[in-house]
This record gives structure tokens, C-alpha cells and sequence, in this order.
């Protein structure tokens, strides 16, 4: 039996990516936070490979290798600003370019995304501009991911649909957001959150927010759907549910728990039985459980 290749899976229906590593192994006491290097793959390859493992059951098609700030110059990266400043993730469509042209000479699919939003690249360029320029350069599948939170994210490839479609330019489309809600935040996303990076769960998006994120990027066209920083195992799930009748099939991580709290009517609790449907768990807005607002505002430009 001959395997299909990704982009004869995006052709035929919706591939979904994995969740974020360096944060996810950061909790668990793997990574050290902070720099975020991945010597957890030579130090806890268990570890790693549990979570490979665990994105698997809940449905991810693909998983990709935790490599994230694996390079010599990591070390000497500089700030916005001083002198030198280095690239960091792929935040300028120029490097971006420079990396789709090298990758085109494998002849393998291309998938490029960068970590921007709505206001662009970091030197100015627009969502729509970047885009185009990605797909002029090769690229097979044109995204974003990371910085911003899932909706952020849908409004974002939203822009950059409208200029591929402009352009007459159709790569696939894919969204890797973060799990955690970045109103407010400049073009360094939840990076500038004043809990970032050791106190964002209050901040963590359910895994009814992804339902709708899952269902929303669909419609818009995106076929690549998956998560970055912040998205765990139960949240790939829930895209994998949301995404189930497209897909054909349930993920493995649905079997002990089915979706939209189903499972409520087994509580030994009257009231918890009532918490059961898509109609309650959409309608209601999780609280922080906190009395008192933040003490300080979002610092958009963070030292």
C-alpha cells in the first residue's frame, strides 16, 4: 500500500498538527525555561517520546521533532534594538524566503510559517505581504503560528488568505497558535505578557475555545490545523473532535472521554449531570477564580 504525502493529505481533507514541546516538558521538570533548548532529546528521550505519544492518541497526524533553539548562535541572541540583533524563530519574510529557496532544492513539499499577527513581520511587512512572498518563493503550504492566541491566529491567516486569493497564489493554508489568550499584546504576542513564560495558565485557552478556533479555521480553508507553545494533548484532542466527521474518524483519546462533557451524566452530583451539551460548554466564559485584576498592564515592548 502506497502512502500518501502530505500534500496529497491536505488535498484530500484535514491533516492535524501536534502541540507545544518546550512548554509542555517544561512543566513536567524536562526543559529548562527560559532558554528552551531541547537537550531533553539526548538527556529524557522517554520523556519526549511519551509526549510524541501522547499528541498521537489525541489525534495528531503529524508530530515534529523537538529540534526548537537547537543552533550554535542561540546563545548570542540579541535583543530588538542593540546591535547585531540576531533572528529568532521567523519573524522577517526575508529569512523566511532565504529558507523556502534552500528547502525547494530537496524537492520536497515546503511548508513555511512564520510567527507573526495581524501587524505583520518585524520589519514592517504586512500579514497579506508575507504570505504572497511565501508562496512566490516555493512554498508549498503557507502559515503562521506561536505568537498569538487561537482566534488572533484565524483573523490573521484570515488577512493572508485574502492576498494569496488577491494574488491568484493558492498554497495550502496551515495555524499553529498558542494556547493562551494574547488580547492586548504587541507584535511579540503572549512573549510580552507579564506572566510569560512561569505563570500563563490563567491565561490558557479551553479545549472548547480550540473546538471553535478548530471550526473556524476550517471554514475559513485551512487544512493544516494544529498548535504551538501552550497547546497540550487534550487540546489537539479537541480539534481532532471538532474535526472528526471531516476526518472520518475519532481520535484514540476520545474513547475514555467523549466531548462536549458527555460524560457529566455519569457524576454521582445532580448539578454536575446538568453540565452536559455543546449549548452549555460554548455558552459559558471560564473565570480565573482571582478577586483582584492584574497589577500592571501589558508592557508591549518587554526588556
Amino acid at each position: 500500500m502506497v502512502k500518501k504525502g502530505l500534500l496529497e493529505r491536505l488535498r484530500d481533507g484535514v491533516v492535524i498538527g501536534d502541540g507545544g514541546f518546550v512548554m509542555a516538558l517544561e512543566k513536567r521538570g524536562y526543559v529548562t525555561g527560559g532558554a528552551w533548548t531541547p537537550e531533553a532529546v539526548i538527556e529524557h528521550p522517554d520523556a519526549v517520546q511519551q509526549l510524541h505519544k501522547e499528541f498521537l492518541r489525541a489525534g495528531s497526524d503529524v508530530m515534529q521533532t523537538f529540534t526548537f533553539f537547537s543552533t550554535d548562535d542561540t546563545l548570542q541572541v540579541k535583543h530588538p534594538g542593540e546591535e547585531g540583533y540576531s533572528y529568532k524563530f521567523f519573524m522577517y519574510v526575508e529569512e523566511m524566503e532565504w529558507a523556502i529557496e534552500e528547502v525547494t532544492k530537496s524537492g520536497l513539499p515546503v511548508v513555511a510559517s512564520m510567527c507573526i499577527g495581524l501587524k505583520g513581520d518585524y520589519a514592517g511587512v504586512s500579514a497579506g505581504e508575507c504570505a504572497v512572498r511565501m508562496a512566490r518563493a516555493g512554498a508549498d503550504v503557507v502559515g503562521v503560528n506561536c505568537l498569538f492566541d487561537p482566534y488572533m491566529t484565524v483573523d490573521t491567516i484570515k488577512v493572508m488568505k485574502s492576498a494569496l486569493d488577491e494574488a491568484g497564489l493558492k498554497p495550502f493554508l496551515l495555524t499553529q497558535p498558542n494556547g493562551f489568550f494574547t488580547t492586548g499584546t504587541g507584535k511579540e504576542g503572549y512573549l510580552s505578557c507579564p506572566e510569560y513564560p512561569f505563570a500563563m495558565e490563567a491565561r490558557t485557552v479551553s479545549r472548547f475555545d480550540v473546538h471553535k478556533y478548530a471550526r473556524a479555521a476550517y471554514d475559513l480553508g485551512v487544512r493544516y490545523v494544529g498548535g504551538c507553545c501552550g497547546f497540550e494533548a487534550y487540546h489537539i484532542r479537541a480539534i481532532a473532535e471538532e474535526l472528526a466527521e471531516e476526518r472520518g474518524k475519532w481520535p484514540a483519546g476520545s474513547a475514555k472521554n467523549k466531548p462536549w462533557g458527555q460524560n457529566n451524566v455519569l457524576s454521582s452530583s445532580p448539578f454536575i449531570r446538568k453540565r452536559v451539551g455543546r449549548q452549555y460548554w460554548e455558552s459559558i466564559v471560564p473565570s480565573s477564580g482571582r478577586s483582584k485584576p492584574p497589577s500592571h498592564p501589558i508592557d508591549p515592548k518587554p526588556q
